[in-house]
């Protein structure tokens, strides 16, 4: 029999970039919850049993409900209390879902090609490191654009498209330091530095800033 939690119980792993927005989102909102801080090699047994998928995040609901999908748990979180007005300048939300969407696609695909090389050398798609490196550096030199007069991707202040987008940004940016200071994406630079620097980002990244109650 699955357990109920007494609170909302997020399964976390510290560095990966989807369970970073879920921890801010839910930092943001002010929804109290407890955490499991998740070892890779030992996943616990009942978050297998309430995600079979075994990914991080997860969070268990105390109606049972369980949402294993980024997005759903910072939609949810944010739909409870939403002090940051996250959601409130993309009321349509098709500027948000397009930029999450290929962020979460095309982005992440390259990503990971680019950052992980050896894995997908055997892939039936292989291009070289320099060639995914490219092609990401076409969809962030596109986001440097969109920048330009506003500050943040869809608004003057950071929304949803902004939290879910930039620990992926944080990740490649921190393949190449040297090199990603080089490139022509001052905006884009500026605007990863605001908040990998912000007090959220800093309180979902510290070790002792959640209790592991589990």
């Amino acid at each position: 029999m699955r357990m109920i939690p007494p609170l909302p119980r997020l399964y976390s792993f510290r560095r990966c970039p989807y369970a970073m927005r879920a921890r801010m989102a839910l930092l943001a909102s002010g929804v109290p919850f407890g955490l499991t801080e998740v070892s890779l090699k030992a996943k616990p047994p009942a978050m297998l049993a309430a995600s079979p998928k075994g990914t991080v995040p997860v969070l268990v609901l105390q109606d049972g409900r369980v949402l294993d999908e980024s997005l759903d748990i910072m939609r949810w979180a944010l739909a409870q209390h939403d002090p940051e007005h996250w959601l409130v300048d993309d009321r349509e939300g098709s500027e948000t879902r397009a930029l999450i969407a290929r962020n979460d696609g095309p982005f992440k695909h390259h990503l990971d090609r680019y950052k992980y090389a050896n894995r997908y050398s055997a892939s039936a798609d292989a291009m070289s490191a320099e060639d995914r490196r490219a092609a990401a550096m076409a969809i962030l030199t596109d986001l440097d654009t969109r920048l330009t007069g506003r500050g943040n991707l869809v608004s003057k202040h950071p929304t949803l498209a902004d939290i879910a987008i930039f620990p992926f940004i944080r990740q490649f940016s921190r393949h190449d330091a040297d090199w990603w200071a080089s490139q022509p994406v001052p905006r884009l630079q500026q605007w990863l530095d605001r908040n990998l620097s912000s007090p959220l980002f800093k309180m979902a990244m510290r070790k002792d800033a959640f209790v592991d109650d589990s």
